[in-house]
């Protein structure tokens, strides 16, 4: 009950200071892992927890997919087919260059074998756009650059899941559950695949029956039924439940685009709840000790993963692209460390491989620096654009003409050519801010 009153109260400290946080290198990421920290063992010792307590797994399982799932409704298929080169260059070269450079880095500087390198390099590949959303959410940055930075990190998550899953029960033995084979591995990731592709096609054609339907209140809670009986079916079966939510989210925005629409105000709530939840319980765990673990080539593979390789390897990809020099320096310095790190940290760690406590040090200070980083430099960074209007923060609230926002709101759901997109669809919050100022006046 404590750890759920503290993040009772830094839920309700980060709604009242997310205007600020919005315009200000104070990061609401950053207010939770803080929380948890100074809660944990590390400090006040108000908590007891460790990478082995079942609320720890538990807590990650279920933000993972939820994240997964509403990742999987950004992706948008009729977007991608329109510019779909730029973010194929950063997920096909961007990615395994950067997943390359950390394995060695890892293998050179912190002694690890390079099974266990690879799956370091694995784990760190995919990013997440939380923690750089003074980027992704002002419609006044460019929206090729937006596009880029959500459809890689909205993608890379489901990529990285199986390597991560191989590397792992290579780098073995493992221990008690975390113990199998290639080939179950294999079995469980196509069968989330299965499950994640059906599922909503059967769902999407109930919906097709005359005598059924959803009417409009309850519509939103179609896509969230989908979701429970996905989480629990792959649990049952031993299905991949990751690569499942994934795979559903995406399925289902294609097939049924109005439940999509009409769930996503209910969804980034709760991936929102989930991440915040997730990042308390993992604060928890960053105590004193896990930083004095890791040695000093350790931190200096963090300093490079930030500042280096992945800079270096989005450059590389994106070099024939038609990006500006600040455009391209932008995506290169936005490659946070994702949510998806935390779990699949955890992972590793509760795996039993040999160099699995190594590895997970190593992966927890990296992705604790970089939401340190990366949540504190998007704002003044996304200033260089110009930009004066946050998307669902306007800077003036006075003189705005009510019915010039309901027609801002009206025009912005409804247009296609995805102006105030949020992980490549029309986002609705954004939709109806974004355009509030520039219809005020006129």
């Amino acid at each position: 009950m404590v750890l759920v009153a503290v993040f009772g109260v830094a839920l309700l400290v980060a709604v009242l200071l997310s205007g600020l946080a919005a315009r200000s290198v104070l990061s609401t990421s950053f207010l939770f892992l803080l929380g948890g920290a100074l809660v944990g063992d590390g400090f006040l010792g108000l908590v007891h927890i460790t990478a082995g307590s079942e609320i720890v797994g538990v807590t990650a399982d279920l933000a993972l997919f939820v994240v997964l799932f509403t990742d999987g409704m950004h992706v948008s298929f009729p977007a991608l087919r329109g510019a779909w080169w730029n973010p194929a260059l950063a997920l096909g070269l961007g990615m395994p260059l950067a997943f390359a450079g950390m394995a060695v880095v890892t293998h050179l500087l912190v002694g690890l074998d390079w099974t266990t390198s690879f799956l370091v390099g694995a784990v760190l590949a995919p990013t997440d756009p939380v923690f750089a959303s003074a980027i992704v959410g002002r419609r006044e940055v460019p929206a090729r650059l937006r596009q880029l930075l959500n459809v890689e990190s909205g993608v890379n998550d489901g990529l990285a899941l199986p390597v991560v899953l191989l590397l792992i029960a290579a780098a073995g033995p493992t221990s008690g559950t975390a113990e199998e084979s290639l080939s179950t591995i294999a079995l469980e990731l196509v069968g989330g695949l299965a499950l994640g592709v059906a599922l909503p096609v059967v769902v999407a054609w109930l919906v097709r029956f005359r005598l059924l339907g959803a009417e409009p209140k309850l519509q939103p809670l179609l896509p969230l039924a989908v979701g429970v009986i996905l989480y629990a079916t792959c649990h049952l079966t031993h299905a991949n439940p990751y690569l499942a939510a994934f795979s559903a989210g995406a399925v289902l925005a294609s097939v049924s685009p109005d439940s999509k629409h009409a769930f996503e105000p209910l969804g980034e709530a709760f991936a929102e709840l989930s991440k915040f939840a997730a990042l308390l319980v993992f604060g928890s765990l960053l105590t004193p000790s896990l930083f004095g673990d890791l040695p000093l080539g350790g931190y200096v593979a963090v300093v490079l993963a930030i500042v280096l390789i992945r800079p270096a390897s989005l450059l590389l990809s994106l070099a024939g692209s038609r990006f500006s020099r600040r455009e391209k320096l932008t995506a290169a310095w936005f490659g946070p460390k994702g949510f998806a790190s935390v779990v699949y940290g955890l992972l590793v760690l509760e795996s039993g491989i040999p160099q699995g406590h190594q590895a997970y040090t190593l992966i927890a200070v990296c992705i604790a620096v970089s939401i340190v980083a990366h949540s504190s430099t998007d704002v003044p960074i996304a200033r260089m654009f110009d930009v004066e209007d946050l998307v669902g923060i306007p800077d003036d609230e006075h003189g705005k003409d009510p019915s010039a926002m309901a027609s801002a709101a009206l025009s912005d759901t409804e247009r296609p050519d995805g102006d105030n997109l949020r992980n490549g669809v029309p986002h609705p919050v954004a939709a109806v801010r974004g355009e509030e100022t520039d219809n005020a006046s006129t």
